[in-house]
């Protein structure tokens, strides 16, 4: 009963046999096309796998770690522009070949200090003196009283040097501004004391004694005098 069904077409109820034109395949092919197929459907199992792998990121290998990025930093170092201001006097020599020649004054504030500035004509400063002086403040020559304001004051002596030219003709005015200048904060006014015999004298009223730093700039020729706002 077995043996006859195994041999049935379950669709027409007959036996099933090959198309007339083909021929029977010998045992030891069929066994080589059975093995050919197993062998394709393996790789091909195997290529798909490789592929999704490698479209992963591989792991940080053991015992490796990665530092964070530390975020930069900056120190902004704070710069005493009055670095080595002090009381006492200071003194230099000329640096012009000739009377130097004042053309202009000007007081001005800056963070943390005022700024006096006396400028010349060409090149070269003459000697100079910065110092505190105690009142009462006098005119060169006359020895007249000179009115300041201000409970503390510095002289500037600057010789040989004056704001009038006597080189040529009659002379020539060169310094064409006020006599008395205000000032602006440490600072109280500054005030022109004396311009006799080559020797300019300019005097600074201050609201207290405090700390003075003198440097000198060319082009134009200029002498500089900060004094630290207390």
């Amino acid at each position: 009963m077995c043996a006859k069904r195994r041999g049935v077409d379950l669709v027409g109820e007959e036996a099933s046999r090959p198309p007339a034109n083909q021929k029977p395949m010998p045992a030891h092919r069929a066994f080589l096309t059975r093995t050919s197929l197993v062998v394709a459907c393996a790789l091909l199992a195997v290529s798909g796998c490789g592929s999704s792998r490698t479209s992963e990121s591989e792991p940080p290998a053991a015992g490796t770690t990665t530092a964070p990025a530390l975020p930069a930093t900056t120190t902004a170092e704070q710069v005493d522009p009055l670095a080595g201001a002090a009381t006492s006097p200071v003194v230099a020599p000329a640096t012009a070949k000739a009377t130097a020649l004042l053309d202009r004054v000007a007081v001005g504030r800056h963070e943390g200090y005022d700024r006096v500035v006396f400028q010349f004509r060409g090149d070269g400063l003459p000697g100079y003196r910065v110092e505190y002086v105690e009142p009462p403040l006098k005119e060169d020559g006359s020895g007249d009283p000179v009115a300041v304001a201000g409970s503390a004051f510095v002289v500037v002596r600057m010789d040989p040097a004056s704001g009038f030219d006597l080189s040529s003709g009659e002379g020539e005015l060169v310094y064409k501004g006020p006599k008395r200048l205000p000032g602006a904060s440490v600072v109280k006014e500054v005030v022109r004391t004396g311009d006799f015999e080559a020797v300019l004298t300019w005097a600074i009223g201050l609201d207290a004694k405090v700390p003075f730093l003198v440097s000198t700039a060319a082009s134009p020729s200029r002498l500089i005098v900060d004094f630290r706002d207390s």
